[in-house]
């Protein structure tokens, strides 16, 4: 009979060690703690930063004018809707609003045609003076737009006693003055966008019987919908804000919203909550296209800014 106490007593029985977890190393390529933290810490802030501007307009814009003029408190005493009701009476808002969907408009739908066929002619083709365009085109936008605004002001009063086609004080004045800083940007985004584009799909249109404008409009303004909306929402955008010349090329018929903002500022007395109240009002056109065109806008600036 075999004896279990002394195969025990012979040898020792052990457990089998547990083996111990096996510790991550961290990445050589990966940043620091403290990078990380840092990193938190500073988009925290210029997160604050932005948004602290934005919430005292909002609740600027619900106070009550002698709540606004008093000292400043972070959480409002009293809110009311008054100030939304009031901004329409107090200047002629809406007649603004017109001008500018009018200006902004027209000016958007302009720059992107001209953009489109200028751009396509400059990336599919090739022509004595190609390369100076393209430098000339990008060289307007080095310089500021103040510096454009007297010559216009002058060329305008000129083509008026000339031929007396009033440009000075009108829309279609000041449409065509945003056309001059609109279509540099546009045909040089719209360039890069076109060149990403291969140039087969042209030679398949002409294959299939398309001429030069049908492949344009059949074949590569599908294909370039992100950086035709891109150059869209920037046209829009520049029109949709605009002061400087607005202010000088307007009388108070054409007058657009940017400019109307400052008649709530009397000789007397200043609203400034119905001046917050209609900023909000004016910024909502454009927050909400750029929100619903967002995609777009992200791929048209990343394939128009590649060559």
């Amino acid at each position: 009979m075999h004896d279990i106490s002394s195969g025990t007593a012979a040898g020792t029985l052990r457990r089998p060690a547990r083996s111990r977890p096996a510790r991550r190393r961290r990445s050589p390529m990966a940043p620091p703690p403290a990078f990380l933290w840092t990193r938190r810490i500073v988009l925290t802030l210029l997160g604050l930063f932005t948004f602290v501007p934005l919430y005292v307009m909002v609740t600027g814009s619900l106070k009550p004018l002698q709540d606004v003029q008093s000292a400043f408190q972070w959480i409002p005493a009293h809110l009311t809707l008054r100030p939304y009701v009031d901004i329409w009476s107090t200047v002629p808002l809406g007649h603004y609003f017109v001008n500018s969907l009018i200006v902004s408009s027209c000016s958007t739908v302009v720059s992107v045609l001209i953009a489109i066929l200028a751009a396509y002619a400059v990336s599919r083709y090739r022509f004595p003076g190609r390369q100076l365009f393209s430098v000339t085109v990008l060289s307007t936008q080095m310089f500021p737009g103040i510096l454009f605004l007297l010559p216009l002001f002058l060329i305008y009063v000129n083509i008026g006693a000339a031929t007396g086609v009033q440009l000075s004080d009108t829309l279609l004045g000041l449409v065509i003055t945003y056309l001059t800083f609109t279509l540099p940007f546009s045909i040089w985004m719209l360039v890069g966008y076109f060149d990403s584009i291969p140039r087969e799909l042209d030679e398949a249109a002409k294959v299939d019987g398309n001429g030069p404008i049908g492949a344009l409009v059949r074949v590569i303004v599908p294909a370039a919908i992100p950086g035709i909306v891109t150059v869209a929402v920037y046209s829009f955008m520049t029109a949709w804000g605009e002061v400087l010349f607005a202010s000088v090329m307007t009388d108070d018929s054409t007058r657009t919203l940017a400019v109307g903002l400052r008649n709530y500022a009397s000789q007397n007395d200043v609203y400034w909550n119905q001046i917050m109240a209609a900023s909000l009002v004016v910024s909502v056109p454009v927050v909400v296209a750029f929100l619903l065109l967002q995609r777009y806008l992200v791929a048209g600036l990343t394939a128009g800014s590649v060559k």
